[in-house]
């Protein structure tokens, strides 16, 4: 397992206390340009994921939703890149219904290598690493780590679910649209929705609670690097809807197309 893991652990836990330290409280909320929700537990907690990706390797640039715009001529030879989202899913924080998460993934060469999603609110830990399976750890703010070993010891192996004779779909909370309607619509068999906010809809199709996950409306790359990571190490595949080719990161435009995701 990736000699980064613990570590991304460590700092996805220290995101969670910022988070949950300001989930706790009455908090007041701004709105970007694009008229998306913004708190201050989204600046606390990337403040603390950009503090801790520079102990673990400064010379691996950070490519953050709430950090500094990077221009594509700046960042577009870039071997490897950390991709974050301290806090995905700010409008189920604003709701406060827990489903809410940090997420970073490790991209090289255009394609996630490793991915990080942690849940503050319902204290679960996800982990990926490309070839080497993917894991989920739960009551993580309880656990002693000192390894990577200890990490997987103490995690359960993706994917945990057996195979149903019900086809399980996952979809947005907050974002359901005619195609993804469609989509449902044309599968065989007995066909359930399954419900979630943020990644954690990544989550459950690689914990195979899910068998797909069908995103045709927009997201940003920071949205999907880890959820990606996490599924692909759990055997799952995330498709670009027009062409049916794996998702790829480090893109001119950073507004994702359309996607797949299936176990």
């Amino acid at each position: 397992m990736s000699k980064y893991i613990v570590d991304l652990f460590d700092v996805c836990l220290e995101a969670g206390n910022e988070i949950m330290e300001v989930y706790a409280q009455d908090f007041d909320v701004e709105f970007k340009e694009d008229d998306s929700p913004l708190t201050v537990a989204d600046k606390k907690a990337h403040d603390a994921i950009a503090s801790g990706l520079e102990k673990i390797d400064s010379s691996i640039p950070v490519l953050s939703e709430e950090g500094k715009e990077i221009p594509y001529e700046a960042r577009k030879d870039w071997g490897q890149f950390w991709l974050v989202d301290p806090l995905d899913g700010t409008k189920e924080f604003i709701k406060k219904n827990g489903e809410f998460t940090v997420n970073i993934a490790l991209i090289k060469d255009k394609y996630p290598e490793m991915g990080v999603i942690y849940a503050p609110a319902l204290d679960t830990f996800y982990f990926g690493v490309n070839g080497e399976g993917a894991y989920k750890l739960n009551d993580a703010s309880k656990v002693k780590v000192t390894s990577s070993v200890d990490l997987i010891n103490q995690s359960v192996s993706l994917p945990e679910v057996k195979e149903s004779n019900i086809t399980n779909v996952v979809a947005s909370r907050s974002h359901m649209s005619e195609e993804t309607e469609a989509f449902i619509n044309q599968l065989d068999g007995e066909v359930e929705v399954v419900s979630s906010g943020s990644s954690l809809k990544f989550c459950l199709v690689a914990e195979g609670k899910a068998d797909y996950y069908p995103r045709y409306a927009p997201t940003m790359e920071w949205d999907t690097g880890a959820g990606q990571a996490i599924v692909e190490a759990a055997g799952g595949k995330v498709t670009r809807y027009e062409d049916n080719e794996r998702f790829y990161y480090n893109r001119k435009e950073l507004l994702n197309g359309w996607f797949l995701v299936s176990k």
